[in-house]
């Protein structure tokens, strides 16, 4: 078992997750009069004027939700975000009826929940349980050459977490769909966090998928430059005393190592409360 007795390590990581609180300087984004994000001024000025738009002193409205996919088109050539070319749903609630569309790189300006699923790539050996390690490639826009989980990614636009986790697994690692059809959910992660390019509302859904001793991953569409087998102990020391994983696969493996006994006590408790705060 692992201690963080200063509650600097593992803590730290969600405490970074979690280091804004709503409203703060935004207003509630609306689309048919349901809350989907929460917009700064500098959007809800660009968005004042168009037609579809009702902006009020506490709210900003888009009326017809067809139409956001093309004013994310139109704010991105404004130079207020990149644009990825990759729709992602809108929904009021994670598991909630599909709004409308936008452009993932629209999604932090709008303040919009994006769903993802993280996968924790597990070989269980005589010596013990290890965790496959991904480096991400330099040339990813986010987080580049950070260390991530053997597949992880957002669920586009008409897809499903499971679904989405077999066409990762494949396109990132090259894990054949039957193989990874075995992994297994154990719980879901959200966050809200303001980065460089916006507030991040995350839900991450994790899963488990144990792997052969014999199966290595390949880094199939450029995205990872390397993977590394690592012992559990290493993964969680790593976590624990520096900054090399992503910001939010850090808080996939706290869960990780908690259900898996390396981390325990008042301190799994409380990392626990945390986790399962949003």
């Amino acid at each position: 078992m692992l201690q963080d007795t200063n509650h600097t390590g593992f803590e730290r990581h969600v405490r970074a997750c979690n280091n804004t609180e709503l409203p703060g300087a935004r207003v509630p984004f609306l689309v048919g009069g349901q809350p989907v994000g929460w917009v700064q001024d500098r959007i809800a000025s660009a968005l004042e004027g168009m037609a579809v738009i009702r902006r009020t002193p506490d709210r900003v409205t888009l009326i017809d939700p067809a139409a956001l996919p093309g004013i994310g088109r139109a704010l991105s050539e404004q130079g207020l975000y990149r644009w990825r070319g990759e729709a992602f749903d809108v929904r009021a609630q994670p598991d909630g009826p599909v709004l409308t569309q936008i452009d993932r790189g629209a999604i932090p300006s709008f303040g919009i929940q994006a769903v993802g699923v993280h996968i924790n790539g597990l070989v269980r050996r005589t010596t013990g349980l290890h965790l496959w390690v991904a480096r991400r490639a330099m040339d990813k826009l986010l987080d580049p050459g950070k260390l991530d989980h053997i597949v992880a990614g957002g669920v586009p636009a008409g897809l499903g977490p499971a679904e989405t986790l077999v066409k990762e697994a494949g396109e990132e690692a090259a894990i054949p769909p039957e193989m990874a059809s075995s992994a297994v959910q154990v719980g879901s992660i959200g966050y809200v966090m303001e980065r460089a390019e916006g507030l991040r509302r995350d839900r991450l859904y994790c899963y488990d998928l144990t792997l052969p001793e014999g199966f290595t991953p390949l880094a199939a569409d450029g995205e990872v430059e390397a993977f590394e087998l690592w012992p559990l102990a290493r993964a969680a020391e790593a976590v624990r005393d520096t900054d090399d994983f992503k910001f939010n696969v850090n808080l996939v493996l706290i869960d990780l190592f908690i259900r898996q006994g390396l981390i325990a006590g008042p301190e799994a408790v409380s990392l626990r409360i945390a986790l399962e705060r949003f």
